[in-house]
């Protein structure tokens, strides 16, 4: 049984795509795949990788790179006014992600990084961009964008405004539900605490954590004491 159902799951995921032929052919391959994460497996099967069936998606200006996992009720949606969402190779997108670009913002997701359940990217006025082997817990928000606050007008009726891009560089690991807001970079190979708000920068191997986010130690000190 194994066999062929790796034969089935081969057969249906060279045909695959976002359109409607690639779209059955994608439900096809995974009505014999093992549940959840267990689907994983399908996206290296083409180099085009592996869209659910049950994602949502409406973007003018969607890049993927090679062997990309978009797992079930992942929404990448273009407001209209949005730059472009891009992938890189390898990048996973867990279930219930939801990315929405508007007012000229992007989101960009490099190479081997890892967006696990629920997390929110929400690209106004600025945009949002991770870098290589980035690992996100579930929960996780970025905002790249303020709403106003003057008296004596809704917050509805607000223009939006930014201190710049998110940027989280190669390596970081965000623990579940950080929020990460306008003009933040987190270094290279730093981690965020869970729960943490992070609105400043963050070093390179740092870790912060609490609302807002501060620096509670650096990994190679965690590392010392750890081998104590």
């Amino acid at each position: 049984m194994s066999a062929f159902r790796d034969r089935w799951m081969t057969f249906w995921m060279a045909r695959a795509g976002l359109s409607g032929p690639g779209r059955l052919a994608t439900r096809l391959a995974t009505w014999a795949a093992p549940p959840y994460k267990g689907k994983r497996s399908l996206a290296q099967l083409t180099r085009r990788g592996y869209v659910s069936p049950r994602a949502q998606i409406d973007c003018r200006d969607l890049r993927f790179g090679e062997h990309c996992y978009i797992d079930d009720d992942v929404v990448i949606f273009d407001r209209g006014d949005g730059g472009h969402a891009a992938l890189g190779d390898h990048v996973f997108l867990y279930r219930g992600t939801i990315i929405e670009i508007g007012e000229g913002g992007s989101v960009e997701i490099g190479a081997g990084s890892h967006i696990q359940p629920n997390c929110q990217f929400t690209a106004f006025r600025g945009s949002v961009r991770i870098g290589r082997g980035v690992q996100v817990a579930p929960a996780c928000a970025f905002y790249p964008y303020q709403h106003g606050l003057a008296a004596g007008q809704p917050i509805t009726r607000q223009p939006l405004t930014s201190r710049g891009d998110i940027v989280i560089e190669d390596d970081a690991w965000l623990g579940y539900g950080a929020i990460v807001l306008d003009g933040v970079t987190v270094g290279q190979g730093a981690v965020v605490g869970a729960g943490a708000v992070v609105t400043a920068d963050v070093p390179p191997d740092a870790i912060v954590a609490g609302v807002p986010a501060r620096v509670i130690s650096h990994r190679e000190l965690a590392a010392a004491v750890t081998s104590c």
